[in-house]
């Protein structure tokens, strides 16, 4: 498979004030959501939006390495690049960064998505319109 990382979405976003922990940066729980922000956007502009039915992607992994403390106030640019399609998988990568300047590298995260029939609990092939996106 292969390794290279295709860039398919960027966001930008406001911290808010409640995003801070008690030790005056944006809580590590808070990146996940930054970044499950931008997978779900993405999702949506390619028309497999988070909706109700049978089959859909999930995520069965997700992690994040924590560069840099954001500090509020801070407007972030959120990078997403995909590659790696499998049967019925593929890998995600995510940077943060501040909006406007290449640095500092606030985090690197990564996930892997998986497409499944929610009703058998199985993962199923990838839609063929996601599959060569990804195939680029």
């Amino acid at each position: 498979m292969s390794q290279d990382r295709i860039p398919v979405h960027r966001e930008e976003i406001d911290i808010r004030w409640g995003d801070m922990d008690a030790l005056g940066h944006v809580n590590n729980t808070v990146y996940f959501r930054y970044c499950e922000s931008v997978r779900v956007n993405w999702l949506a502009s390619i028309g497999h939006g988070i909706e109700e039915g049978p089959i859909g992607p999930v995520v069965v992994n997700a992690s994040c390495t924590f560069l840099a403390p954001i500090v509020y106030p801070e407007r972030i640019v959120i990078e997403m690049f995909v590659s790696n399609p499998g049967r019925s998988s593929f890998d995600t990568w995510y940077e943060i960064r501040p909006a406007g300047r290449p640095e500092p590298l606030y985090t690197e995260g990564a996930s892997r998505v998986v497409w499944v029939d929610h009703r058998a609990g199985k993962s199923v092939p990838l839609p063929e319109d996601v599959r060569a996106l990804l195939e680029g």
